[in-house]
């Protein structure tokens, strides 16, 4: 008979990756006793602390772990490992906060300069903060979550790796602690969605590296045969994602003592390459990925079929083919060769047709459920959510046509583009899978609370319309201000007399902002509460409505 207390030991991957963090630790510690600059030096204290609760988790973890590897099944039935995703899902929920409290921050920033109350809270510093929170810091938790989730249920298979899963989760998120610390001790490389100096660009593209491998190694043990489309679409972020951050971060630091670094590109070529990355940051990163989300938790949450998966393979082709050639339109009437210019506007209208295909396979996905928007909110924001991006991809190519970029470029319309897609496209899509993924992993029959998803749906479109409609009439007053000459030939306006107009639709937009803020917050305690809650009874069942005869 097999003794009870069978011996346990270290597996090679907890060896291996204990080996990594102690390494790297130390060389956290020799760089903050040597380098002269304070906020390099704290980041490398957090380096070694980060290190050593690493090495902590995982004899923690040891003490209580069984001596076997988990199965990859249970009674046929697979083994899924839904920890890093319940981590994700926190840690996206947490992050979020924290971005859209900075971004409604930083707007009544703009509409009152008095609110610039310290070096580390004025507007240069919150405002990569707030970009890089909501995108990177919400959005990539919530495309680790979502992806990990997802890969599992349509290949029938566990993540591949044991800890490989938690170092993705637990390092992204390391990430961004070094990223948002860096912007408010004014560590910044001062490119576009790109701020992080060379060091946390180094650990990122580890994390990265890992990501994939995890992702591609649970899709090659798949017991599905097919892959699902919106897999296809993970994949794509995620190799996208990779080729682009080295691309844009290629930098030699001027020493490994020192947070500063030389890019590799200069002039032009610099500026080609960050919005290159920058567009596709957006093409990848907000949309591919997200696309990925919209693929399987709306036909899941409608519980229908994908209206056209022959139209989702169009989709997908058509999509990372053409995007990728985009960026260019971000330089017209710059230094960039007219020829290249045009090439960017050309993709970026050809983009409209893929884009607003899978608008349509994503809306038409109801086709015979259409009822169920007016019982469920959840539903009700995934569907709106793919409104925004057909809204956000027909007005994207229109604004990269020379002649409307030489009105809307560099001002108020394209912040309102962007946040049409950011708050209405990208935030709608998440909250609508966070709140299908947290019954789903914390076995709950359902929300805490549908009312809550309700009124959190209207009080953040109804934040959403003030926000952009402020953004579009601002905006295009402002380009028609910078545009207006007298009859003599000089500027009718300066700028400071452009600035005073603006002031209404900033007051405008921040309440927008604060609204979709305060919305959000609804969603955090309905989500916590879901999570609490030891067993929640059914939903109360609703008079049902009558076909007509």
């Amino acid at each position: 008979m097999q003794s009870a207390t069978q011996p346990k030991s270290l597996w090679s991957g907890e060896v291996g990756l204990i080996a990594a963090l102690a390494l790297l630790g130390m060389l956290c510690l020799f760089i903050a006793a040597k380098t002269i600059e304070p906020a390099y030096g704290f980041h490398m204290g957090l380096g070694v602390l980060a290190c050593g609760l690493g090495i902590f988790a995982i004899f923690q973890r040891y003490n209580v772990r069984s001596p076997e590897k988990p199965a990859l099944e249970v009674n046929g039935l697979p083994n899924y490992n839904w920890g890093p995703v319940k981590f994700s899902v926190i840690m996206a929920l947490f992050w979020g906060f924290a971005g859209m409290a900075a971004g409604a921050f930083i707007a009544w920033e703009l509409a009152f300069p008095h609110l610039n109350i310290a070096p580390w809270f004025n507007f240069g510093r919150l405002r990569p903060l707030h970009t890089s929170a909501v995108i990177f810091a919400f959005g990539g938790n919530v495309l680790i979550a979502t992806s990990f989730y997802v890969v599992q249920r349509t290949c029938r298979a566990r993540l591949a790796g044991d800890l490989a899963p938690w170092f993705v989760a637990l390092g992204y998120n390391f990430f961004i602690v070094i990223a948002g610390t860096g912007y408010l001790l004014g560590i910044t490389q001062s490119k576009e969605y790109a701020e992080p100096e060379w060091y946390a660009d180094v650990w990122l593209t580890i994390v990265w590296v890992v990501y994939l491998l995890v992702f591609l190694a649970t899709v090659y043990r798949r017991k599905e045969p097919h892959i699902f489309v919106a897999n296809w679409f993970y994949l794509a972020f995620i190799l996208t994602i990779a080729m682009l951050h080295i691309g844009n971060n290629a930098a030699v630091p001027i020493s490994i003592f020192s947070s500063k670094s030389v890019i590799a590109w200069s002039g032009v070529q610099d500026a080609m390459f960050q919005w290159w990355y920058g567009h596709n940051a957006v093409g990848f990163f907000l949309t591919a990925g997200f696309l990925a989300i919209m693929y399987y938790f709306v036909p899941k949450r409608a519980e229908r079929p994908i209206y056209s998966y022959r139209l989702s393979i169009i989709h997908f082709w058509a999509l990372i083919f053409l995007y990728i050639w985009a960026g260019p339109h971000h330089l017209h009437y710059t230094a960039l060769p007219d020829w290249t210019q045009t090439l960017g506007m050309t993709f970026s209208i050809m983009l409209w047709m893929p884009s607003w295909g899978g608008m349509i396979n994503g809306l038409l996905t109801l086709s015979g459920a259409w009822d169920k928007l007016r019982t469920d909110p959840v539903l009700r924001m995934l569907v709106v959510s793919v409104a925004f991006y057909g809204m956000s991809t027909f007005e994207g190519p229109a604004m990269s046509i020379k002649s409307v970029n030489s009105l809307s470029h560099y001002t108020d319309w394209t912040i309102g583009h962007v946040h049409s897609g950011a708050l209405g496209w990208v935030a709608f899509v998440s909250f609508g899978a966070l709140y299908c993924l947290v019954p789903w992993l914390w076995n709950k029959r359902d929300l805490y609370s549908i009312r809550l998803v309700s009124w959190h749906f209207w009080i953040a479109t109804l934040g959403i319309v003030l926000y952009i409609t402020s953004m579009w009439v601002s905006g295009i007053l402002q380009g028609l201000m910078w545009r207006s000459y007298t009859p003599e030939g000089y500027l009718e306006y300066s700028f400071i007399e452009t600035v005073a107009a603006m002031h209404p639709f900033y007051v405008i937009r921040a309440l927008g902002g604060t609204m979709f803020l305060v919305a959000y917050c609804l969603m955090l305690y309905n989500v916590w509460m879901t999570i609490k809650a030891s067993e929640l009874s059914a939903p109360a069942a609703e008079p049902a409505l009558q076909p007509a005869e």
